[in-house]
């Protein structure tokens, strides 16, 4: 699926990338720089949702069916700073053949959790299908 790594271009124009996906799990990471710091000098919000919603994508479409979110929610729990290492793993937590659920914790180098997303996606009939 290397091919989401490069047709995300949002994710990747702003430095979030896929390392890792098997069905069911996924892993993005992104190096916090200066354009992510938001007027409080910290992480913006919409940063840490893109690489989020990064593992969350292939974690939904890891099945090889395509597979569109429908519900996301985050929680923002710690600031992160300029220079962070950000780790995001998503987790199918339930695997409907319809409406799938998972779940992705972003973590900092340090191991301290920064966000949680959940999110519910729609899943088709429709083969994933490289471009």
């Amino acid at each position: 699926m290397d091919f989401l790594n490069k047709n995300d271009r949002f994710a990747a124009e702003n430095g979030a990338q896929l390392v890792e996906i098997s069905e069911g799990y996924a892993k993005a990471t992104m190096i916090v720089s200066h354009r992510h710091l938001n007027g409080g000098n910290v992480c913006q919000g919409g940063a840490l949702f893109t690489l989020a919603d990064l593992a969350l994508a292939a974690v939904m479409n890891s099945h090889g069916k395509l597979t569109f979110g429908i519900n996301n929610s985050i929680s923002f729990l710690k600031s992160a700073k300029e220079g962070d290492s950000l780790t995001a793993e998503a987790c199918e937590i339930f695997n409907h053949h319809r409406i799938p659920y998972a779940e992705v914790r972003v973590t900092n180098q340090k191991g301290e959790l920064i966000c949680v997303l959940t999110g519910t996606s729609y899943r088709k009939d429709t083969p994933l299908q490289q471009p």
